[in-house]
């Protein structure tokens, strides 16, 4: 059978435009600054002014550790907010902005796919508001000013070597990774090593995610850590006086997106940390206004829950003082299998014993939500049409051994209608499990028992190994007052472990901790793990190869 393309069915989407949208949630043309007919931000002063009802509920959408399989995490967030809408319930959805790097890489856009996915889909995808291009420029501006003082005299006596903030740009290259510059002479700059960032992984996004506003945005900006002086101390962007014009490029960046999906669900689309090398949700203050403006929201977190869901719990919940009424774990069959050894040339064909070696990602997953954070959870089965059903009763009677239900979800190629028994399952989880929602660890403790919490409660290791480096890394950051700081582990995707070929549930293994790093602006420590880089590079064969445009401006090959 021949499907068509997720660019297909969302360029065949009759949109309504964002005001229609907007009506759905009590806003006017005055809440909304418009970007054309089918995209606006919302004007937050006025939002939050007028808005004191009490908080909708919210849902968390995670999944199993990826695969190359696809898991459809966002395809089923926005199937499940389509799912409620179609119930007649006051419905936001809210989730994270692509970057280009994955766009034009090997993952492509982040819209959802099939019948459930968020419009207008390539302008989503490429640009959209220029919040991610906004991002870019507040962190090479403080690039800039850094090398500026060096070179103008360097009042601050910054230690050239120890420039510790670095230039970012929204695409995925391991050629700027490292790097030497200022040369030329000394009209060009002080020679030094240097290096790039991926955009998201930049902490102005992981600011830009965490701030309650524009003031809370600048203050936080003010405690950034660029470099060390000569003496071994910290020089922050207070001290270079570039907080204020970092916040007046944010200004309208700061501002979340209202969109659509293609059942006209409002979805709020806003910020775009990834969860491998940032904390990997929206934003903040999204996440917030929706809550005001829905009954119910739904929002996801980055790759699987050993990641982005452990993120949003344990940093974002705790900056914001909010936390999941339900939470929603995502699985293929199809990638169970890979889990459990099987070929990927193999995976549309029944494999009953891989998918049962499989599906103890799945349970660790889910065990993680229940037990270690104490959150109703749910496994939503995506289906593909080359699922048996031997395959999908095991999957269902193996969750149901340790107290948790799984739904079908057809969401992929039923949009709303596909997820109404996953719909109907959330809404009664919600009202007939108790919620003891707590962290997996307490932010009072070392540095290094947060990194072991983790590693020993939500990756099931034996244990921690900390290197000479990393461990000279905590011992400074000790001396400076950041131990007390929640923990953002910079961790391979793949696995539970910090060995992307280690699937399924490893055990026995320990997590190395390489380099200890704080953001001082977002309030989070970033652990370094593995090999995992903050600028990824393309694929041998990248998507952009098969990306085009027509003569009358239409886009091929986006997905």
């Amino acid at each position: 059978m021949n499907y068509k393309s997720d660019l297909e069915i969302a360029q065949e989407a009759v949109m309504k435009p964002v005001a229609e949208i907007a009506k759905k949630l009590e806003l006017t043309e005055d809440d909304l600054l418009g970007y054309g007919k089918y995209k606006a931000k919302l004007d937050c002063h006025r939002i939050n002014a007028s808005k004191n009802k009490q908080n909708g509920k919210l849902i968390l959408v995670t999944a199993i550790n990826p695969t190359s399989a696809g898991e459809g995490k966002t395809t089923t967030t926005v199937g499940l907010g389509d799912a409620l809408q179609r119930m007649e319930k006051k419905t936001v959805i809210a989730v994270r902005e692509p970057s280009l790097g994955p766009v034009f890489g090997i993952k492509g856009g982040a819209a959802g796919g099939g019948y459930a996915q968020v419009v207008p889909m390539e302008e989503l995808n490429l640009h959209f508001t220029g919040d991610l291009h906004a991002v870019t420029t507040a962190n090479n501006l403080i690039a800039a000013l850094v090398d500026n003082h060096i070179h103008q005299g360097n009042e601050l006596n910054i230690d050239s070597n120890r420039v510790v903030w670095k230039r970012c740009m929204d695409m995925n290259d391991r050629q700027l990774r490292y790097v030497q510059d200022g040369l030329g002479g000394k009209a060009n700059g002080v020679p030094r090593s240097d290096g790039f960032d991926i955009t998201a992984a930049s902490e102005i996004m992981a600011i830009l995610c965490l701030a309650e506003d524009l003031e809370d945005f600048k203050e936080r900006v003010g405690r950034i850590l660029v470099a060390y002086d000569m003496d071994g101390n910290p020089i922050t962007v207070n001290q270079i006086h570039g907080q204020g014009a970092v916040a007046a490029l944010m200004k309208e960046a700061i501002l979340p997106n209202l969109v659509q999906t293609l059942e006209h669900t409002p979805t709020l689309v806003h910020g775009g940390p990834f969860a491998n090398i940032a904390h990997g949700c929206n934003s903040v203050i999204a996440t917030k206004i929706a809550l005001k403006l829905g009954d119910y929201v739904i929002t996801e977190a980055g790759f699987g829950a050993d990641l982005g869901a452990e993120k949003f719990l344990d940093i974002k919940c705790r900056s914001c003082g909010i936390h999941p009424d339900a939470i929603v774990v995502v699985a293929t069959a199809r990638a169970l299998k890979l889990h459990g050894g099987c070929p990927k040339e193999n995976i549309n064909e029944e494999d009953i014993s891989a998918l049962k070696a499989g599906i103890k990602n799945l349970l660790k997953h889910v065990e993680n939500m229940k037990q270690v954070y104490g959150l109703p959870a749910v496994v939503a089965i995506n289906r593909f049409p080359t699922d048996t059903e031997k395959e999908l009763i095991c999957i269902e009677e193996d969750c149901k051994k340790i107290g948790v239900k799984a739904v079908l979800s057809e969401v992929w190629a039923k949009g709303g209608e596909g997820g109404l028994a996953l719909a109907e399952e959330v809404l009664s989880m919600m009202e007939t499990e108790e919620n003891h929602f707590q962290f997996a660890y307490d932010a009072n403790a070392s540095i290094s028992e947060k990194i072991e919490a983790i590693a020993k409660k939500v990756y099931g290791a034996k244990g921690i190994c900390i290197t000479e480096d990393a461990q000279k890394n905590i011992e400074q950051l000790e001396k400076f007052g950041f131990d007390k700081l929640p923990v953002c582990i910079a961790k391979t995707q793949y696995s539970l472990s910090d060995d992307p070929k280690k699937l399924g549930r490893p055990e026995d293994f320990d997590i190395t901790v390489r380099e200890v790093r704080v953001s001082a602006g977002a309030g989070f420590l970033v652990v370094l793990t593995g090999n995992i880089m903050t600028m990824p590079g393309l694929p041998k064969r990248p998507a952009a190869e098969r990306i085009d445009i027509s003569a009358d401006g239409t886009i091929t090959g986006l997905f």
